[in-house]
Parts: C-alpha cells; structure tokens; sequence
C-alpha cells in the first residue's frame, strides 16, 4: 500500500467522525504487517472527557482484527469534516495521549512505527517516527523492574 493511499484511508475515515462540538474531524488507518488496513474516526460526547480519539478507536479495530503487535504503519488526517470531502491545510499529529497509546503497541511490536501525519486536503504530509513524536515514553518495556 503506497503513502498516499494510506493518508487517502485516513482522510476517508474523518468524513465518518461525529464531531458536532469542536468541528474537527479526525480520521487514522492503520496498515498491518501483512497489508490488512483498519481505520478509526474520532467520537465526540457532549461529556466532553468520553469522547474517543480516531487513534484510539484504530488501535481497538487493529487488536480485534490482527494484534497491535502486528502494526505496521499508520496515518492520521484531520480538518473540517463538514462536507463531502474533509479540508484543512495544517497537518495533524496525535494527541499525547494517543502517542501513549501507540507507544504501548509499538513496545508490543518492537517496532519504531513511522507516522504519516497529513492535513485534511492531504496535500500537506509530515513523515515522522513515534520516537520523533515521543521520545523517552514510557511503556511496558519500562516494567521490567517490577515483581
């Protein structure tokens, strides 16, 4: 699967977020070691704190699908969801606590993922590595020392 379809599956999933208070359409797919491809978009509450991040519910569909530790690569893409095709300039990263998130699954892969973190248009595209994204995380690698 090239880069730009990747983004493409990402970009496609915000157009299904439900994103009434902010606006903001956040959409991840994610690509497994043996090409399957899930996504995720993000789910707003009017309790704000129980909406749900487009990684996160990626991460839940790529465990039930294949296991996280089989990840191989992901794409995040997020703007104004809003219409037929999702818009926005600025590229989008993850949250901290979706980098959280994924740093978990890639200390279970043992694999530095590689993020494409595009803008709603995807025109805009920044290539970068979880690492890059959160250096010196903390994971279950880090639990070693516990009994």
């Amino acid at each position: 699967m090239t880069d730009d379809d990747l983004i493409a599956a990402a970009r496609a999933a915000a157009l299904k977020a439900y994103a009434p208070y902010s606006g903001f359409s956040v959409g991840c797919a994610i690509l497994s070691v043996d090409g399957e491809l899930v996504s995720g978009a993000n789910m707003e509450n009017a309790c704000y704190r129980l909406g749900l991040c487009a990684e996160q519910s990626a991460l839940t569909t790529a465990q039930h699908a294949f296991g996280l530790q089989r990840i191989a690569r992901i794409a995040v893409a997020g703007g104004d969801g809003s219409g037929e095709a999702l818009k926005g300039e600025q590229s989008v990263t993850p949250c901290g606590g979706c980098r959280q998130a994924l740093l978990e699954a890639s200390h279970l892969s043992g694999r530095d993922f590689e993020l494409l973190c595009a803008s709603g248009d995807g025109k805009t595209v920044e290539r970068l590595t979880l690492s890059a994204l959160i250096p010196h995380g903390f994971g279950p690698n880090n639990l070693s020392d516990a009994g």
